[in-house]
């Protein structure tokens, strides 16, 4: 029930930022201030408190067979199974989100990487222990579970999982069968665990001398805040250096990925899947078609990103765009940065269409230590919304760096935070875990109400163009670029389930392939160097089983949300409010139908591509109007 979400978000922006916080991810964790980190205690007051929490869930694991081959008998053996597992899974959530956030604050400190493996380990023991309950459902019919939710009214709330369990049962396994899946859960997490220590942990990232002649690390953080810097040598050296530390390391990094994908293909097939794609869009009733017309939509859109990159090469005034130019100001004498403090006032300011009472949860965000905010030696890099304490609160990690796409990052978790918030709040705990399909919904949502106070109160033509530039990059790394690695996943996939080999180097010829057409490499778009292509390496997603498409789709849902309560249509405040607070107790698609938006209809992307022109249309209006 662990609701980790990772995200690198990009937007730029001008105010006051003090060098202290320039420097941020130099200073060790300790000199940052309290205010400034997350506190915790709020989960457990200390190590051994979690400890002892631990060791009291575990006492209990064995009283779930107690369970086994009743389920079926009655509804109150049914339905005191049914909450027994509930308890137990809500304790892991805690338990987990504790020893996966004390690892983050410092990936080098193998005491809570341990911890966090404790916990995998024994959420494996605990699942083969329960194994029997899903297939004992899955026997059962509907008729039978109808009159048990008739006879226990407890049951109501664990309708849902129920029909969910009925209409998968062709999918679902002999009770041997699916403990032994459980316990594969032991390796399940290997790939993404080594890819995690050993590129925010150990991988030797370089260090190189700009113009100016700083000295720039460039770790993860560091990479994503100097890969923007307004001196294109700066800029390519910068890109030079990295990658070739990503080159050095394709065949270790092409091992990790090519498991992960053996992983998601014995789960494909042991489960009957026709391939991992079906499989994992399954659990969440996705069509399969809905991922396969995301790709195809941004296909036959490609003109509408040349006409952005075409964009981009006329204001930086370049011959020839290049891929180290694409995170690069465009509006000299525009460097728009706050402080984490002005970027607080700003989203605040940002969510008050939804009202007094969100904008209250927001402001308690901040006063309550859920947010950790500044990167520092080890720390994980990117940024999160963790919601998986359904009795506490969520919690965000940021890297914040002071730029303006790190405004709209913490515009971005917060989304995710209010949708765990009022989920939690509202729904019961079998109901709570929305799925990720809806998840960015809510993030995205937040970035465009962000986005519209910014343009709506700034009118200089400068830093106008400056934002409505950063609003299109907020399109190409959300729609573009990760349907661009929702391609690439769906490919790599498809090649191993030929029986195709994924070395360091297939990955880096598929990739570079498919970030060349997107990009319009041979239609003198952009330039893409053949050290770029080791870039997969650098992405997390490509281990969250076809994860990143529900960036792109959510975006597209979210645009059209965000129209309606920023038009002030009748009920759309009303709308947004209840779908962030339904959880999981329908499917994603038919969530989404309810607040008004239709995925399987090609009318979401069509909204995204017409808001996307009309802006490209009032930037080269005022580029017309400066040229005169």
């Amino acid at each position: 029930m662990n609701k980790v979400l990772s995200v690198i978000i990009i937007l730029t922006t001008v105010f006051a930022f003090s060098q202290t916080q320039v420097l941020a991810q130099t200073r060790e964790r300790a000199q940052v201030p309290v205010k400034y980190r997350w506190k915790l205690e709020d989960l457990y007051a200390s190590d051994q408190a979690w400890n002892k929490a631990k060791q009291e869930l575990v006492a209990q694991f064995d009283e779930v067979t107690r369970y086994q081959g009743k389920l079926a008998g009655s509804a109150s053996e049914l339905l005191a199974c049914l909450e027994f597992d509930s308890r137990v899974s809500k304790e892991f959530g805690r338990l987990r989100s504790y020893a996966s956030m004390k690892s983050d604050q410092d990936t080098r400190n193998s005491k809570y990487l341990a911890m966090k493996q404790e916990i995998q380990q024994l959420s494996t023991d605990y699942n083969s222990q329960a194994a029997f309950i899903t297939p004992e459902i899955a026997k059962m019919n509907k008729e039978t579970i109808d009159t048990f939710i008739k006879q226990e009214r407890g049951l109501k709330i664990y309708k849902m999982g129920l029909y969910d369990i009925l209409r998968m049962k062709a999918h679902t396994l002999s009770e041997k069968e699916e403990k032994i899946l459980a316990e594969a859960g032991l390796l399940a997490d290997g790939p993404y665990t080594i890819y995690g220590v050993f590129s925010n942990a150990e991988l030797p990232y370089p260090e190189i001398t700009l113009s100016d002649g700083t000295a720039a690390k460039l770790t993860k953080a560091g990479y994503t805040r100097y890969r923007a810097l307004p001196n294109r040598k700066d800029r390519e050296a910068v890109f030079q250096a990295f990658w070739e530390t990503f080159e050095k390391f394709k065949g270790t990094f092409g091992t990790q990925l090519y498991a992960n994908v053996k992983k998601d293909m014995f789960y494909a097939r042991t489960r009957g899947y026709g391939s991992s794609l079906e499989r994992a869009l399954d659990r969440n009733n996705i069509p399969t078609q809905v991922y396969l017309a995301l790709i195809e939509n941004v296909t036959n859109n490609l003109d509408s990103f040349g006409r952005f990159l075409n964009l981009k090469k006329r204001m930086l005034g370049v011959e020839t765009l290049k891929y180290s130019d694409v995170y690069a100001p465009v509006v000299k004498g525009v460097d728009l940065k706050y402080t984490f403090d002005e970027a607080k006032k700003l989203v605040l300011d940002s969510v008050k269409p939804l009202g007094s009472s969100y904008s209250r949860v927001v402001e308690k965000a901040f006063k309550e230590r859920w947010i950790d905010v500044y990167p520092t030696p080890g720390k994980r890099s990117g940024a999160y919304s963790s919601g998986g304490a359904y009795d506490v609160h969520p919690y965000i990690l940021l890297n914040y760096n002071g730029q303006y796409d790190d405004v709209s990052t913490l515009a971005h978790e917060l989304g995710h935070t209010m949708h765990s918030y009022y989920s939690n709040k509202n729904q019961p705990y079998p109901t709570a875990d929305y799925s990720i399909f809806v998840a960015e919904v809510a993030s995205t949502f937040n970035e465009a109400l962000l986005i519209d106070k910014m343009l709506k109160e700034i009118k200089d033509d400068d830093t106008r163009l400056s934002l409505l530039m950063n609003y299109l990059e907020g399109i190409r790394v959300t729609v573009f670029r990760q349907t661009q690695f929702a391609e690439f996943e769906l490919r790599i996939h498809e090649k191993a389930e030929r029986g195709e080999p994924l070395t360091g180097d297939v990955l880096s010829e598929l990739y570079g392939d498919i970030l060349k057409k997107y990009y319009g490499h041979d239609k003198g778009l952009c330039h893409i160097d053949d050290l770029y292509k080791v870039e997969w390496a650098y992405v997390p997603h490509f281990y969250y089983n076809f994860y990143v498409y529900q960036y792109s789709t959510s975006f597209t849902a979210s645009t059209a949300l965000a129209e309606k309560v920023l038009n002030k249509e009748k009920g759309a405040v009303e709308e947004y409010i209840e779908f962030i607070s339904s959880g999981g107790s329908d499917y994603p698609i038919d969530l989404l139908k309810k607040a008004g938006v239709d995925m399987t209809s090609p009318e979401p992307f069509r909204k995204t591509m017409v808001a996307m022109n009309r802006t490209m249309d009032e930037i080269e209006a005022i580029l017309e109007k400066k040229d005169k």
